[in-house]
């Protein structure tokens, strides 16, 4: 253990942090899909301090991958818009609903772990199948736009929203085949922009929400950082170099098992 300026920097979540963050930025999958499950089944965090330390995790990582990656030339701000119209209500509400029936009960921890559990086998889902999915939507959908998916984009803002402040999974691979349905004629690089643009700021409120209720461990956040800001920059620039065709099934197989090892638990 090392300690910095009174900041216990412990080598193993580093490392954690260093993978996942590699990860993040050569598939652009959510770091909870990995970081979540790996802090409670390995490390043997509670649920809650999973969630709320990996929110906050989140959203500094996918703010340095979205900034390596210039997602801001290809963000669509009236999706982004309509996806926090139903994400920050939803999250405010899941919130006062894990502080009215404490966020360390046994029915909150449950609830907690069933949504991790289901959130990873659908991502995992999205991330086996995505082409096909997205095949299917352009010829079900070829003439979908934008004000026809107002409502539903608002809708599919708020789910997201919910499973993310529950789960902190649910804004990376879901939101974006979500919006590969809503928009079939979007290109694909504005629909992932837009998705993590507005990833970023949801996993902050939600993060600063679980602080308030006292579920973020601020060592374990540091310590994680310092291995995942380097690690993303990492795997944001060996993206292009990545076998995208080997490494995302891989990834999915990984979520399904994990998943699967959540909802047994």
């Amino acid at each position: 253990m090392i300690f910095i300026e009174n900041l216990a920097i412990q080598p193993g979540y580093a490392l954690s942090g260093l993978l996942v963050g590699v990860l993040v930025g050569m598939t652009g999958v959510g770091g909870g899909s990995l970081m979540t499950p790996l802090l409670v089944l390995v490390f043997g965090f509670h649920p809650s301090t999973a969630v709320g330390t990996d929110l906050l995790f989140a959203s500094v990582t996918k703010t340095v991958g979205t900034s390596i990656h210039s997602a801001g030339k290809t963000i669509d701000w009236q999706i982004v818009r309509r996806l926090a119209t139903g994400s920050v209500p939803a999250t405010i509400l899941t919130l006062l609903v894990l502080a009215h029936f404490g966020v360390t009960s046994k029915t909150v921890t449950s609830l907690i772990s069933l949504t991790l559990g289901v959130a990873l086998l659908l991502s995992a889902v999205t991330l086996l199948f995505k082409d096909w999915i997205l095949a299917q939507a352009t010829k079900r959908w070829p003439d979908v736009g934008l004000e026809a998916a107002a409502w539903k984009t608002i809708l599919v803002g708020f789910i997201v929203g919910a499973l993310v402040s529950l789960s902190s999974v649910g804004a990376g691979a879901l939101g974006t085949i979500a919006l590969i349905y809503l928009y079939p004629r979007l290109p694909i690089v504005r629909i992932v922009g837009s998705d993590i643009a507005h990833a970023v700021p949801l996993t902050l409120l939600a993060g600063l929400g679980h602080w308030y209720l006292g579920t973020v461990n601020f060592h374990l956040l540091g310590s994680l950082l310092i291995g995942s800001v380097p690690g993303i920059i990492i795997g944001s620039f060996t993206a292009r170099y990545t076998p995208d065709h080997v490494l995302k099934p891989a990834l999915g197989i990984v979520l399904a098992l994990v998943g699967f090892k959540m909802l047994a638990k």
